[in-house]
């Protein structure tokens, strides 16, 4: 069996259109097409690390209580969805594919992501630019998952969820619960007194949470997962904000040490259920919060919805630090500049030169007369966008010209430049001004128009260009 034998998938160039040849006696001329080949990948991989951890492999492709998912784009999902699965019945010993969640697809500022082209985000590049924010990435793609339909990654949204969602938020319901604890009680867990009506529906709430998440995750929806850790964070930020305990503190500091408990147990909740969207917020949070050893460093999923003291009274808590930094317009603006120049690059690096037109004899091109010239004034056309007003001196005389250049330069650019001129060309009226040539331009690789200038020393207008 091609499952078994040992066999790996070789790496081959080659065509969709065709395979490698089939390694069986009378299937000379046969080839295995690429995405038959391609999948057994997937469990050689596991028989490699198997064998590098010194575990079995089968269990994870052949065991009944195995759950086999593929998560995979949608344009493949007719080989993971019929193929592969056709191979595995086939053969017989193989479980199937539980589910297939296939993603739609992520484009980045509105054109296809490209690694060949550079128009991608580059982890490594990333890190280098905001470091110790591997967190806010998670968050933005996560958030932004193309779960039902092609979505777009932007920097300047990508800016918006940091700023708006993890700063203001998140971060900015960890940071007053952490400070207020701190400045009232040193860092010490409060003790409680009597829970009120709304202190115990909101530590309700919040023992709801673990199973509301739990349940978008297991049905690969998540980014209806991460909205829902989000809406923890918002239920921590309404009940501070609605009991007020920098007022309460004032008249009644008893209320006071329950607010702050029940705070502080959100926050611990937090600390948990954000571990599988972000890693790295939880680890620090759960530092701050004094959980990273001991009985309460063992709190696991299930316990935020089962415990009643997640974060004991008498435990000391750290200082605060911030989460999240609000990212600035400046580092926005680099991010877009990098693509731009990409763009630019790949535009320049793709632009096809305009075929050659039909074939001139010399006495058509003696025809025409080109002069170098400079120009001595300008002036915008009126009610024209393109158009400007140009006098030339060519040499033979001082002649107006108007020429289509107004989007790519002002008029204040072009006095004093010199130019090439096309003098002989019949003359044509122009929104009622008589243009008496031509003056010959080429296109970088944006567009912008470019000169064609005689700019060596001693040349001077009227010179003959042949």
């Amino acid at each position: 069996s091609w499952l078994d034998d040992g066999l790996k998938p070789r790496a081959v160039t080659r065509d969709l259109d065709w395979g490698i040849p089939v390694p069986v006696a009378g299937a000379e001329g046969k080839v295995l097409y690429v995405w038959f080949d391609a999948p057994i990948g997937y469990i050689s991989s596991t028989k490699e690390w198997a064998q590098r951890e010194g575990k079995d492999w089968e269990p994870y492709w052949k065991s009944d209580d195995t759950k086999l998912v593929h998560f995979i784009g949608k344009d493949n999902i007719v080989f993971h969805c019929v193929i592969f699965p056709a191979m595995l019945k086939a053969e017989g010993s193989y479980i199937l594919p539980d589910n297939v969640p296939a993603n739609e697809f992520l484009n980045l500022e509105g054109n296809k992501l490209s690694t060949s082209k550079n128009w991608a985000v580059w982890l490594h590049e990333y890190l280098q630019d905001f470091p110790g924010q591997q967190d806010v990435l998670r968050y933005a793609l996560t958030s932004n998952a193309p779960e039902t339909k092609d979505n777009d990654f932007t920097w300047k949204d990508f800016q918006a969820r940091n700023n708006n969602e993890l700063v203001a938020i998140f971060g900015n319901f960890i940071n007053r619960v952490v400070v207020l604890t701190n400045k009232y009680y040193e860092g010490v867990v409060p003790q409680p007194n009597d829970f009120s009506d709304v202190d115990e529906a909101t530590l309700t709430e919040m023992r709801a949470y673990p199973a509301v998440i739990a349940s978008s995750v297991e049905r690969y929806r998540f980014r209806e997962a991460l909205g829902e850790l989000m809406n923890l964070a918002r239920l921590g930020n309404k009940y501070l904000a609605d009991e007020e305990p920098w007022k309460v503190i004032k008249d009644n500091p008893a209320r006071v040490q329950t607010q702050m408990y029940v705070a502080l147990q959100i926050a611990t909740a937090l600390s948990v259920l954000s571990e599988p969207f972000l890693p790295f917020t939880a680890a620090k949070l759960r530092g701050m919060l004094g959980i990273t050893s001991g009985a309460v460093g063992k709190l696991s999923w299930n316990d935020i919805s089962l415990k009643t003291d997640l974060l004991p009274a008498g435990g000391q808590i750290g200082q605060a630090e911030l989460l999240f930094a609000k990212i600035e317009d400046e580092e926005i603006q680099k991010q877009v500049d990098k693509l731009e120049a990409t763009k630019t690059a790949n535009a320049a690096e793709n632009k096809v030169a305009e075929p050659q037109k039909d074939l001139i004899q010399y006495d058509d091109f003696a025809k025409m007369d080109i002069r170098t010239g400079t120009i001595l004034e300008a002036e915008k056309m009126p009610k024209a966008n393109k158009l400007l007003v140009l006098k030339v001196d060519t040499g033979i005389d001082v002649r107006t010209i108007v020429s289509g250049i107004a989007e790519s330069f002002t008029p204040e650019e072009v006095v004093g430049k010199r130019v090439t001129v096309l003098v002989n060309l019949a003359p044509r009226a122009l929104r009622g001004v008589e243009s008496q040539g031509m003056i010959l331009m080429t296109q970088n690789s944006e567009g912008k128009l470019v000169f064609l200038n005689p700019d060596t020393d001693g040349v001077g207008n009227g010179e003959v260009i042949s």
